[in-house]
């Protein structure tokens, strides 16, 4: 399986992060232990949405589409509460 994902720090409710992983609770582990560079000043993160997807073409078109102006906006009207 492949999972795309939707990160909310908890030290800033405004930061999101959107991400990519085949294995979604270690990568979790991984953003909370400070072991990615660009979510380690906002830690700690939960998961506020994922989607999982058969094929890593579908799930890469989804993350890329979820950083996009009319992405935010979808995932903050339909998947983020």
């Amino acid at each position: 399986m492949y999972y795309t994902y939707i990160l909310s720090s908890e030290k800033n409710q405004v930061k999101k992060y959107y991400g990519f992983t085949t294995n979604l609770k270690k990568r979790i582990e991984y953003h909370n232990a400070g072991k990615v560079s660009s979510t380690k000043s906002f830690r700690p993160w939960k998961i506020t949405f994922y989607a999982a997807f058969t094929n890593k073409e579908s799930a890469l078109a989804f993350k890329r589409y979820l950083k996009t102006a009319s992405g935010k906006a979808f995932a903050n009207k339909r998947l983020l509460y």
